[in-house]
C-alpha cells in the first residue's frame, strides 16, 4: 500500500510541474507581504505629463484584464502582490504586458486632450535677399510673421554705417520686411521691380543705367545675391544699351567707312567677368562696353571700344591691346622703315590735342600712344638702347583713350560726340592696321 501511494504521488507531481515551480518561486498564499509603494527603477523613466483621456481609460481596461489571471494564478499558488499594490496606488504607471508598453511609447510624449488637436511645431529656415547681403535665420511654428529691417538700420529708423544714397536704390538699406509664412514656405529673396521713369529713347543712356552701374562699383552690391534681386534692373539697362549699340554703330562708319554695322551682339561684351585666371573674384563688370572694328569684335585688326561706366570712367579708345608676337614684331619692323609716319599720324594737331603729346611722360604717366602698362622697362630684343626710335620700339600696346563725364554720356548729342572723337581716331587706326600687317 505504501508504495502504491507513492507512484500515485509521484504521478500526481509529474503531471502538474506549474504547480510545483510556482510553489518554489512564488509565496504561498497563507503568507502575507507587506504593502509598500513601489518605487519607479533608476532605468525607467516615469510620466510627469497630465495622462490623456483616452490612456486613463486604457489603464483602466487593462487593470480589469489583469484581474481574472490574479484569481486563476492563485488557484494555482500563484500569485503577484507587489503588482497589485503598484498598481492601486496609481502613482507610477508600468505596464506588464506587450500592448500596454506599445502604448507607453507611443503616448510618451502626449498631452492634454485639449491640445491634442494642435500641429507640432517645425523648425525652418529662411533667407532673405535684400541690400547689400544675405540675412539668415530660424522661425518656429506652423505659421510665422516674419518682420524686421535690413543692414543699415539702426534702432529708431536712423540710417546705419554703409549707407550709399543712390537713387533708385535708397531703401535698399531701410527695408522692412513682413511677410506671413505658411507651412512649408520659406523666403528664399526679394526680386525689386525695375525702375518706371526716367526711360529714354533709343540711342541715348539714362540716368537709371548709370544708377545701376553705380551699384556694381559697390564690393558689397558686386555679387551674386544682389544682382539676382535687381535682375529686373539689368535686363531694363541692358535692354537700353542694346538700343544704343544699335544706333550708334551708324556714327562709327560715319566716322570710319571700313566699320561694318554688326547685331549689337557680336560686338557687346558680356557683362559677366572671367574669373578664372584672376585674383578679383568679382563677378561682374562695372561698366557696359563694345568693340567694333573693320573685321567686328574679333580679329587682329586695331579697334575701337566704347566703355561706359558711371562716375566720370566712361572712355573712348582706338588701338591694339597686348598684340601676338607676330603682330608686335611687324609693328616694329615697320617702325624701322617709315617711323616718320606713324609719327606724323600721332602728332597731328587735332590728334594732339584730344590725346596729349606724342612722348613718354613724367612718372610712366599715360600720354598719347605711350604710359601703358606693358610698355618695355628696356630695349627689346635685337635693338641698341640709343635708336632714334627706341620709344616706339618698347610699345606693346599701341592704343590712345579718350575720357567722357557722366554729363557726355546723358546728353542728347551723345552719339554725335563719339563719332566727333572716332573721326580724330580713324587716321591713327588705318595707320596701325598698316603697320601690322606684312608689306
Amino acid at each position: 500500500m505504501t508504495r502504491t501511494r507513492q507512484s500515485s504521488n509521484s504521478k500526481s507531481i509529474k503531471s502538474s510541474p506549474r504547480s510545483i515551480k510556482s510553489t518554489r518561486s512564488r509565496p504561498t498564499p497563507n503568507k502575507v507581504t507587506p504593502k509598500t509603494k513601489a518605487r519607479p527603477s533608476p532605468a525607467k523613466s516615469t510620466l510627469t505629463k497630465p495622462i490623456s483621456a483616452s490612456r486613463s481609460s486604457r489603464m483602466k481596461s487593462s487593470k480589469k484584464s489583469q484581474k481574472p489571471s490574479a484569481e486563476l494564478d492563485s488557484a494555482t499558488g500563484m500569485t503577484e502582490t507587489e503588482d497589485d499594490t503598484s498598481s492601486e496606488e496609481g502613482d507610477d504607471f508600468e505596464p506588464d504586458s506587450q500592448e500596454d508598453s506599445v502604448v507607453e511609447e507611443s503616448e510618451a510624449e502626449s498631452v492634454d486632450s485639449e491640445y491634442l488637436d494642435e500641429t507640432p511645431t517645425r523648425k525652418r529656415k529662411f533667407v532673405l535677399t535684400s541690400g547689400s547681403g544675405v540675412k539668415k535665420g530660424k522661425s518656429n511654428g506652423s505659421a510665422q510673421k516674419q518682420s524686421g529691417k535690413m543692414n543699415g538700420d539702426e534702432e529708431g529708423g536712423k540710417p546705419g554705417k554703409g549707407k550709399v544714397g543712390i537713387e533708385g536704390y535708397e531703401d535698399e538699406d531701410d527695408d522692412e520686411y513682413d511677410v506671413d509664412l505658411e507651412e512649408g514656405q520659406e523666403i528664399a529673396g526679394r526680386i525689386y521691380s525695375a525702375p518706371t521713369t526716367g526711360q529714354v529713347p533709343p540711342g541715348r543712356i539714362s540716368t537709371n543705367t548709370l544708377n545701376f552701374l553705380k551699384n556694381l562699383q559697390i564690393p558689397e552690391r558686386n555679387d551674386r545675391e544682389w544682382f539676382r534681386a535687381h535682375e529686373p534692373s539689368f535686363r531694363q539697362a541692358e535692354k537700353e544699351w542694346q538700343a544704343f549699340v544699335g544706333k550708334i554703330q551708324g556714327k562709327f562708319q560715319n566716322a570710319d567707312g571700313e566699320v561694318p554695322i554688326l547685331p549689337p551682339k557680336d560686338i557687346i561684351h558680356r557683362i559677366y567677368r572671367d574669373v578664372r585666371f584672376s585674383s578679383d573674384k568679382t563677378p561682374y563688370k562695372k561698366s557696359f562696353s563694345l568693340t567694333t572694328s573693320r573685321g567686328g569684335r574679333k580679329g587682329v585688326w586695331a579697334k575701337y571700344h566704347l566703355s561706359i561706366s558711371p562716375n566720370d570712367r566712361s572712355i573712348l579708345a582706338a588701338g591694339i591691346w597686348c598684340p601676338d608676337k607676330n603682330e608686335i614684331m611687324t609693328f616694329r619692323s615697320n617702325v624701322e622703315r617709315r617711323s616718320e609716319e606713324f609719327r606724323n599720324v600721332i602728332g597731328d594737331p587735332t590728334f594732339v590735342k584730344f590725346f596729349g603729346e606724342p612722348k613718354v611722360g613724367k612718372d610712366g604717366e599715360r600720354r598719347n600712344v605711350f604710359g601703358h602698362e606693358d610698355m618695355l622697362k628696356v630695349k627689346p630684343k635685337g635693338y641698341e638702347k640709343d635708336h632714334k626710335d627706341i620709344d616706339l620700339l618698347k610699345l606693346r600696346s599701341v592704343a590712345v583713350v579718350h575720357k567722357f563725364t557722366d554729363e557726355q554720356v546723358l546728353a542728347d548729342d551723345f552719339g554725335d560726340e563719339v563719332e566727333r572723337v572716332v573721326s580724330v581716331m580713324e587716321p591713327f587706326v588705318h595707320k596701325l592696321n598698316d603697320f601690322i600687317t606684312l608689306p
